[in-house]
């Protein structure tokens, strides 16, 4: 199941579980405040992911959760290829694009991620894991930097603002009234942020149709079958331009024109 879960294709419905749900799962799991997948672009998430359903096969110290440049993302990238080597998972990570942060990148790795993680075990966690404790193990000992990281971030912004709202709009400006705002940017956030997952995932199923239409229609060009009249009913529908009425009737009239198609009752 491991193996299968691996090796999942694009079109896996994996791929289509929300950031939401991916946030939700890593927070609850490693009991992290990320709020945005992007912020998992170091790579010490998925690496302590791994450590949680393979206990023992991640060098832990070798982690750095506290990774900012590219280049300390990077190791910890080699950390979790090296994992993937030594559990023979034939999944290559695409570290040029997931250091860069962009969002549907990191997505998809954690889309991949979590159904390779409930793959274990049918996804049930070991109770004795204790994030934190091992976090603690984190390459330069900075692991406890992680869960309140974020935290301590959005403390310090919010009481910057504060302030700032305070003595540019005078004392009537309340909190309320930012704190509002701050929704309101956050929910479009969140829905641009699915419209432009729906919008990825309507990409792919079109590509991945669209190439097994290009196969049929290769194979319709070979020199031997292009004057038959199957291929020739098949390109029929293929090339169809009214998109209202279907060519089915006219295919199949083809067909029904070729003796050499229909079988023979009497036989």
């Amino acid at each position: 199941m491991a193996m299968a879960a691996a090796n999942i294709g694009m079109m896996d419905g994996a791929y289509f579980v929300g950031r939401n749900e991916i946030l939700t799962w890593i927070n609850t799991t490693l009991q992290l405040n990320i709020a945005k997948v992007e912020e998992a672009c170091p790579g010490a998430v998925q690496c302590q992911m791994m450590d949680m359903v393979h206990p023992g096969v991640v060098p832990m110290h070798k982690v750095n959760f506290d990774a900012k440049s590219e280049y300390e993302m990077i190791q910890n990238y080699k950390v979790l290829q090296d994992v993937f080597n030594k559990l023979k998972i034939p999944k290559h990570i695409e570290v040029n694009r997931l250091v860069k942060g962009r969002p549907l990148d990191n997505l998809e790795f954690l889309q991949w991620l979590k159904r390779y993680c409930d793959s274990i075990n049918g996804g049930i966690t070991n109770e004795n894991y204790n994030p934190l404790e091992r976090r603690s193990k984190g390459g330069k000992e900075r692991g406890s930097k992680v869960s309140n990281k974020a935290t301590k971030t959005l403390q310090s912004n919010s009481a910057g603002r504060v302030s700032t709202d305070h003595d540019y709009y005078g004392p009537k400006m309340t909190k309320v009234d930012n704190s509002e705002k701050e929704q309101q940017i956050l929910e479009l956030s969140e829905k641009l942020g699915d419209m432009e997952l729906t919008l990825n995932n309507m990409e792919k199923e079109r590509d991945f149709y669209f190439s097994k239409l290009r196969d049929i229609e290769i194979l319709c060009q070979r020199h031997e079958l292009e004057h038959l009249p199957i291929t020739k009913a098949i390109q029929k529908i293929l090339y169809a331009a009214d998109a209202t009425e279907s060519p089915l009737p006219e295919a199949q009239g083809i067909i029904d024109m070729s003796p050499d198609l229909i079988p023979d009752e009497s036989a």
